[in-house]
């Protein structure tokens, strides 16, 4: 009797062997896999702002107005005018009357650092410095002809001021030449912005 017709059997493929004997990767597990960078979204979007100016964080506070004492500060800055102009008048004696346009210059720094240094910033400061720094050059120029006459005349400085001021004065009127106005706009100028530097 014929047997029924089978259908062959397929030979059985052996099992796949890994030469290198690891077990084929498998996917990162679920806490291990790798983290995407957060995405980057523009400022203000969902972003706190920065702290207020001042406030623990943010930006460091403005540094403290210096306080002066401008009372002092004039005191001493008529001080140094009257210094300034002693020096003035001396060199002025000394050089025959020979203007040199440092010495007004000189003297309204003086003026000036005395009036900042002290005063601080205060904005009547500088005008005050001006105003000192014409004074100390009129009173240098007055008094270097003070010691002029002094020395024509054969009595004290003090005399001159105090008895013949007059005369001191005319002297100091028939002296002014055009370029003094220089020496004046060099004093008050330099007042100025030496007590405007120095008090901020």
């Amino acid at each position: 009797m014929s047997q029924p017709w089978q259908q062959p059997q397929q030979p059985q493929q052996p099992p796949q062997h890994n030469p290198y004997g690891q077990p084929p990767p498998q996917p990162y597990p679920p806490q291990h896999q790798p983290q995407q960078p957060p995405h980057q979204q523009p400022y203000g979007y969902g972003q706190q702002p920065p702290p207020p100016y001042g406030a623990p964080g943010g930006f460091p506070p403005p540094a403290p107005v210096r306080r002066g004492n401008p009372g002092l500060a004039v005191v001493l800055g008529i001080v140094a005018m009257l210094v300034g102009a002693g020096v003035y008048g001396g060199i002025l004696k000394a050089s025959d009357g020979g203007q040199i346009g440092y010495l007004a210059v000189g003297t309204g720094a003086l003026i000036g650092a005395a009036l900042g240094k002290v005063g601080g910033r205060n904005p009547a400061l500088p005008v005050a410095g001006a105003l000192l720094g014409l004074l100390g050059v009129y009173l240098g120029q007055i008094f270097g002809i003070a010691l002029e006459l002094s020395d024509i005349a054969n009595i004290p400085v003090s005399q001159v001021f105090t008895e013949h001021f007059d005369t001191l004065n005319k002297a100091w009127k028939e002296y002014l030449e055009p370029i003094d106005a220089l020496f004046f706009i060099l004093g008050g100028a330099g007042a100025f912005q030496t007590a405007r530097k120095l008090g901020g």
